[in-house]
């Protein structure tokens, strides 16, 4: 088993990374993603 300090040190690592991660979700896409769906609709009413 790790030592309680290295386990401690990588925790904290861990927790500080998933703070910074700025991954953009589906409804944060904007113009973009309204644009592609717009398209496929499209597609669909065409159909």
């Amino acid at each position: 088993m790790q030592a309680t300090q290295t386990r401690k040190r990588w925790l904290d690592t861990m927790i500080e990374a998933a703070r910074q991660e700025t991954t953009a979700m589906p409804w944060q896409r904007g113009t973009r993603r309204a644009a592609f769906i717009a398209k496929r609709q499209a597609l669909a009413n065409a159909a």
